[in-house]
């Protein structure tokens, strides 16, 4: 029995497409959640630090050892404060994504300041990067109703930040449509191993075992079925020693057991793109937004008894 209802053809005649993703927030998150004395919480920022310092090099070994490539969604201001990090990523041929400028929240901006921290980090990551950058993951995946049209209006490609659906699918709204390439918290390594008191996140750590085997288990499902894995991990949490020797287990387990696509998301995105052109494929659209204010259920004087 196939649980996909709309598989993508994917190149090559694999069986999915896989993504390792990284979010390199460095210690953006650490200085949005705590502006006034995140420069006094030494433990926290030696811990977030160790992502560009330390655990990128090391992600970047592995890539190189399998030769794969993937996405790194970056804040602009971590772009600015760690430029050889991104350089090191750019020179390994992986993809650089837009991921706000000091990991602020969408949905906790005004339209007005969405816009300027959206520009300031597009600028610092195309002059970074000397990419175009077309990818975008909203911090904490907090996608606002007005940040599709910002997307649209730069020329943005694609958006990874939602989680309705194992296969790509279109967002629509008043601005145009954009391709959604869809995750899902399961495949978000911080709740398996985030505990930093600095930021009030005190999950229970798991074992690099139990956490590959819940990010496999996604894998297993999908692979033979036309599917699209993108892992949401970051380098100071999974860059660590044990838990990259998991992400080698991993890839190899995925080589072993499917005929897996690994590419950087903008690839992705255009395969997709040219298989709908062809008439190949037709993803599935959401209309936004999916309410249009408060539910009117909340007020009683709605409701009369039948």
């Amino acid at each position: 029995m196939n649980l996909l209802d709309n598989p993508v053809p994917w190149p090559d005649g694999a069986t999915c497409a896989a993504s390792f993703t990284f979010d390199l927030d460095a210690e953006s998150v650490l200085q949005v959640e705590r502006k006034t004395d995140a420069h006094e919480r030494l433990f926290a920022l030696s811990m977030m630090r160790y992502g560009p310092q330390v655990a990128v090099p090391r992600l970047l070994r592995i890539f190189r050892e399998y030769d794969m490539r993937s996405t790194f969604f970056v804040p602009g201001w971590v772009a600015e404060r760690y430029p050889q990090a991104v350089e090191a990523i750019v020179a390994g041929g992986h993809e650089i994504g837009h991921h706000g400028y000091l990991h602020e929240s969408p949905n906790g901006c005004t339209a007005d300041d969405e816009r300027y921290w959206f520009e300031r980090a597009h600028d610092a990551l195309k002059r970074i990067s000397g990419q175009s950058v077309i990818g975008y993951r909203a911090p904490s995946f907090d996608i606002s109703l007005a940040t599709p049209a910002l997307l649209n209006e730069a020329g943005f490609t694609y958006d990874s930040s939602l989680m309705g659906d194992d296969v790509p699918y279109l967002l629509r709204d008043r601005s145009g449509t954009l391709l959604e390439l869809p995750t899902s918290i399961i495949l978000d390594d911080w709740p398996q191993y985030a505990h930093v008191w600095d930021l009030g996140t005190t999950n229970q750590i798991s074992t690099p075992r139990r956490a590959q085997e819940l990010f496999l288990s996604e894998f297993d499902a999908v692979a033979r079925e036309g599917g699209l894995w993108i892992g949401v991990w970051h380098p100071w949490i999974s860059g660590r020693p044990a838990r990259a020797r998991a992400m080698i287990d991993m890839i190899e387990h995925m080589q072993a057991t499917a005929k897996v696509w690994f590419a950087p998301l903008a690839e992705i995105a255009a395969h997709v793109q040219k298989v709908m052109a062809a008439g190949h494929w037709t993803p599935r659209t959401d209309d936004l937004p999916y309410h249009p204010g408060p539910l009117p259920e909340w007020d009683k004087a709605s409701w009369r008894r039948v």
